[in-house]
């Protein structure tokens, strides 16, 4: 397909969106970013990005054997994300988010998961041209059905964070207090495990499996240097994503580049960019309080 970026925005989306396949791209797109803004949030302020990560990585055996076993990507993702999150869930509880970020059995994990990824390609008999596609993520191809499954998976996944929002972020901020106060911190932790992997499993069809992690979790760490209040911030984040997705699609649309490569160069960029407006902020503000405190004394 050649395609040409013209300057003119309108036309270009225009154009864009004259496919249909562009437009389940930026309707999946739409929805894993949501789903990944809202439940990245919890997931850096639980300090589970490790966890994070693992189940991202877990989606890639899950996809390559449900290929090889003749089932669609997307089963083999949620199927072993989901496995996976029961797996972490099933550790020993330490520190304040209920798991150790340098536990050797998620670690373990998710070395075997490469590992078994690699097994399943190399069993597969076909000619397997997907294996970039299930590790960094593409646009094409998604289908109005995948958009709509991927709606029913956020659909479920944000009714359950719904509900389970407020005492989820009690036991986040202080799981000790939280779990004096009757809160069931354990089996909060259990359920948001299960969602994470559920959407790992989701951003996957987008991102792909290694990619997953950039989604999940710099929109939510650049939303949390700008406000820490958790409406604010949940808000931000969501708004973040979308900004990354919307922009990787419409770049890739006219780059030979994956979309996972312009992902995680925006969400990454909007990262430094607010870091490093936050340091200088920091600094001002440093240098504002003695300067207030000399003018203050000579006018006394």
């Amino acid at each position: 397909m050649d395609v040409s970026f013209s300057w003119n925005l309108i036309d270009d989306i225009r154009e864009m969106w004259s496919l249909p396949s562009m437009v389940s791209a930026f309707r999946a797109g739409t929805i894993v970013a949501v789903l990944a803004g809202l439940v990245g949030w919890f997931m850096v302020l639980r300090k589970q990005s490790f966890a994070g990560h693992t189940l991202a990585v877990v989606g890639f055996p899950g996809a390559a054997a449900a290929v090889w076993l003749g089932l669609s990507a997307g089963s083999g993702y949620l199927a072993f994300c989901l496995l996976a999150a029961l797996v972490i869930a099933a550790l020993p509880t330490q520190g304040q988010a209920g798991y150790s970020e340098e536990s050797a059995v998620v670690g373990t994990t998710q070395a075997f998961a490469l590992g078994a990824g690699s097994l399943f390609i190399a069993l597969y008999k076909g000619f397997l041209n997907g294996t970039n596609a299930l590790l960094f993520g593409t646009f094409l191809g998604i289908t109005s059905d995948q958009v709509l499954l991927l709606a029913i998976i956020a659909a479920v996944v944000l009714i359950v964070l719904a509900v389970a929002g407020r005492p989820l972020l009690f036991a986040s901020i202080d799981r000790d207090v939280a779990r004096a106060n009757g809160v069931p911190t354990r089996l909060l932790g259990v359920v948001f495990l299960l969602l994470l992997g559920a959407t790992a499993a989701a951003v996957s069809q987008i991102t792909g499996s290694l990619l997953v992690f950039a989604l999940l979790v710099l929109p939510p760490a650049t939303a949390q240097l700008i406000t820490a209040r958790p409406a604010r911030g949940l808000v931000l984040s969501v708004v973040l994503a979308l900004v990354s997705v919307w922009v990787a699609l419409f770049v890739s649309y006219y780059s030979p580049y994956p979309v996972g490569f312009w992902l995680t160069t925006v969400a990454f960029g909007l990262y430094l960019v607010t870091a490093a407006v936050s340091v200088a902020l920091r600094r001002l503000g440093r240098r504002a309080v003695p300067a207030a405190v000399a003018v203050s004394e000579a006018a006394a």
